[in-house]
């Protein structure tokens, strides 16, 4: 909430516990045998077996997942050589990166040594310790002597993101381009401006996929790389053409392909329009590329042009490769990462923008179907498919090419457990964020004078999730914020009972009172209800004077829903709507319905409860498979709740066939397959992982989201409504900041996908 980045960014890498990764032991520690075993005397047995056999490091140690991420500054993020300890934080990052992409646990290494072979010494005598190295920020030559010889000299992964990263997934979008315009990449002619680590491994890779070296052409800061010069280094001597060009802009001219890692606006609209037909511009400086998006697409309309950038479309972005490829490398515990790895990960990333996109992405991009076409030839950042198809790629070219140690043979098994793995963390919620982002709406906030709420609303603002609207009295409004020292510039204050609000009051009024006029309403009943928040509030969302409405820190949820049933109304096709939490945990992301709104659910409640969920986690791009809870299972009590939810899965069976659902069962046979499938082979449930739970009534859901986040190890998201016609979202009294803006974050992708329908 910081008015400056410098600040925000300071404050974020300094406040609570100083950094952005820690060590959590994965073993229990709190008894005194617990402490014998994971030290003295236990821990012999692990180092005995260990000495014996050095393959076990990996059954009996943290070595299989844990990546050190080095450098020795030199190369640091744009900033030059700033030296290891300054680069400090960029090595965290990545290493948070890789934890939240790919469930990779890092050690973050700066090394003060600027002499190749020293560094290289010194990563030899630490690589025991890990299952695979992620060289960073080291500049070039020196980086390509160093990869080389940790490659040669040692038995585990290594790769220098800095070089691979971007050629990986460059190459994946240069395939898709060349696709789109029909050129093969034997005859295309290729300009790459910039000759350091990465354009040189970019132009390799090219090659690899069979681009021709006499059609390339590299520039760095002098001018063409020709034979001619006399400046040339080992590795730029390699590249050097025979063309009599000297300039870039003698080398544009009849140019399929150009790429730069070069710096900006080198690149002009006028020698874009002298390349070849159907021109591919990849232009990768950050934080400006070498052209302007704006300028690019401007110079002619065959073009097809990527940055490095979030905000154009096609970001050549090196998460979408590096998690990847230490998952899938470690996974087969590879001894290297070599050429058949690389490419295979290029072709898993190019396929897959063929494939449908889920709708929780689609959702966040134009507000149209994202299909395979000029702008969309690389996969987005947060496409939860990534993980899976790359990963698995990855482990099966190292299968494939003889560098695996272990052998993987249900490959539908390893895609379960990925997706497993990653469940710990706040991976949903961080792709929710980045769409929200893209696309932020105007939300209104209930209760704009509570403090969590006014902060939350705030910190939105801040983060470009959303635009608040904050319902109140805007002088109390605005001497709390000074209170709390916040920022109040760019939102929207709306005191609803001020007299300048009177035209709006019975505009609302008056087309409230003519939805329910069958049902009683009177305008004046009407006129008085529009000086409460909540029927105010929701009627902006109704009217379309905003887009999405956050209530509930004051106001009771039952009072809320009435008003929103009375207000919105119910999508067509129900008779009631619902609410589900989603909880992320290291068993992996669940959703739990209906926990806030129904309180005694009949079958006929229950059944929509069902349809309204497996929509919702459709939605959020997983494939629902449903369990519905009792305290007894398949027909085991014949009384009470356990035949309402029995007739219901009866229903669902007959009416619903698609969908993956069945009970009444017990929690612990629903969570665990082994012993459901065992005792229950008949469940249409059997061999799946169950990913959402519908209980049988609002108290035992309750209580189950509640003892679940109380007990900790959780993230929650919630409650999320499915089912009113507008995006209307509910808090309660104990909801922190944190919450209050996950639900802010949710209404606004609701909202995008109400938009998205209308269209």
């Amino acid at each position: 909430m910081a008015k400056s980045m410098k600040d925000s960014a300071l404050r974020y890498h300094s406040e609570g516990k100083p950094g952005k990764i820690e060590v959590v032991p994965t073993k229990p520690h709190s008894t005194q045998r617990d402490l014998s075993l994971a030290y003295s005397p236990g821990v012999a047995e692990p180092c005995l077996e260990i000495e014996k056999d050095a393959e076990t490091a990996y059954d009996y140690t943290a070595k299989g997942n844990l990546v050190a991420v080095i450098s020795n500054g030199t190369a640091v993020l744009g900033l030059g050589d700033i030296g290891a300890l300054a680069g400090k934080p960029v090595m965290e990052g990545k290493g948070l990166l890789f934890k939240i992409f790919a469930g990779i646990d890092v050690f973050d290494i700066e090394i003060n040594e600027k002499d190749p072979q020293k560094f290289i010494e010194a990563v030899k005598a630490i690589a025991p310790t890990f299952g695979g190295i992620n060289l960073e920020d080291i500049k070039a030559p020196e980086c390509f002597e160093i990869e080389t010889r940790l490659k040669e000299e040692l038995d585990i992964p290594v790769m220098h993101d800095d070089q691979h990263g971007t050629a990986i997934i460059s190459s994946a979008g240069l395939i898709n381009a060349l696709e789109l315009t029909g050129k093969k990449i034997e005859d295309v002619r290729i300009v790459v401006n910039g000759a350091g680590a990465s354009a040189s491994s970019c132009t390799k890779l090219y090659m690899t996929l069979g681009a021709k070296k006499e059609n390339i052409v590299m520039c760095d800061s002098k001018g063409v790389i020709s034979v001619r010069r006399t400046d040339l280094n080992e590795s730029k001597k390699f590249f050097a053409t025979e063309r009599a060009v000297d300039t870039l802009e003698e080398a544009i001219v009849g140019a399929d392909v150009f790429l730069g890692l070069s710096v900006a606006d080198v690149l002009t609209a006028d020698m874009v329009r002298k390349m070849n037909d159907h021109p591919i511009v990849f232009a990768l400086a950050n934080p400006n590329p070498e052209i302007s998006y704006e300028n690019a697409k401007a110079s002619r309309e065959d073009l097809i042009y990527a940055t490095g950038r979030s905000d154009y479309p096609n970001q050549v972005n090196n998460v979408l490769g590096f998690p990847y490829i230490f998952r899938g490398a470690l996974d087969v515990r590879a001894t290297t990462i070599n050429e058949e790895m690389k490419l295979a990960a290029v072709r898993a990333i190019a396929s897959l923008v063929k494939e449908p996109v889920p709708d929780v992405v689609n959702a966040a991009y134009g507000l149209s179907r994202i299909s395979f076409g000029k702008d969309y030839i690389i996969p987005k950042p947060m496409d939860p498919r990534l993980l899976a198809v790359v990963s698995t790629a990855v482990a099966k070219a190292a299968i494939a090419s003889g560098v695996a140690r272990r052998n993987i043979t249900d490959w539908e098994e390893y895609a379960v457990r990925l997706n497993e793995r990653m469940g710990h963390d706040n991976k949903l919620i961080r792709r929710f964020t980045e769409m929200a982002k893209r696309n932020p709406k105007r939300v209104v906030f209930a209760e704009g004078s509570h403090e969590n709420m006014l902060k939350a609303a705030v910190m939105a603002r801040t983060e470009g999730i959303c635009h608040p609207i904050l319902l109140g009295n805007d002088e109390r409004i605005c001497k709390l914020a000074d209170e709390l020292q916040l920022d109040l510039d760019g939102i929207e204050i709306v005191n609803l009972r001020h007299d300048r609000e009177e035209e709006r009051r019975n505009r609302y009024a008056e087309i409230l009172c003519r939805k329910r006029a069958r049902e009683g309403a009177t305008y004046d009943e009407a006129r008085d209800k529009m000086f409460e928040r909540n029927y105010f509030g929701m009627m902006m969302v109704e009217t379309g004077d905003a887009d999405a409405f956050i209530t509930g820190v004051y106001t009771k949820y039952s009072n809320t829903i009435k008003v929103a049933e009375e207000v919105i109304g119910i999508r067509d096709g129900y008779r009631h709507f619902a609410a589900i939490h989603i909880m992320t945990g290291k068993k992996g992301v669940f959703f739990l319905a209906d926990t806030l709104i129904n309180r005694h659910p009949s079958a006929e409640t229950l059944i929509d409860v069902v349809r309204l969920t497996h929509h919702a986690v459709s939605f959020f791009a997983y494939n629902p498979v449903m369990a519905m809870l009792s305290y007894s299972s398949f027909g085991a009590d014949t009384k009470g709740s356990p035949v309402r939810v029995h007739d219901v899965i009866r229903h669902m069976h007959e009416n619903y066939p698609d969908i993956v659902i069945d009970g009444e069962m017990q929690a612990n046979f629903a969570l665990d397959k082994k012993m459901r499938d065992a005792k229950y082979p008949f469940s249409k449930l059997n061999g799946k992982d169950v990913n959402t739970l519908i209980f049988p009534n609002l108290n035992s859901a309750n209580i189950a989201q509640k003892l679940m986040q109380e007990m900790g190890g959780v993230e929650m998201i919630g409650p999320i409504q499915t089912g009113l016609n507008k995006p209307i979202h509910f808090t309660d009294i104990e909801s922190s900041v944190r919450d209050i803006i996950h639900i802010t974050t949710v209404a606004v992708i609701d909202a995008i996908v109400q938009e998205q329908l209308k269209k």
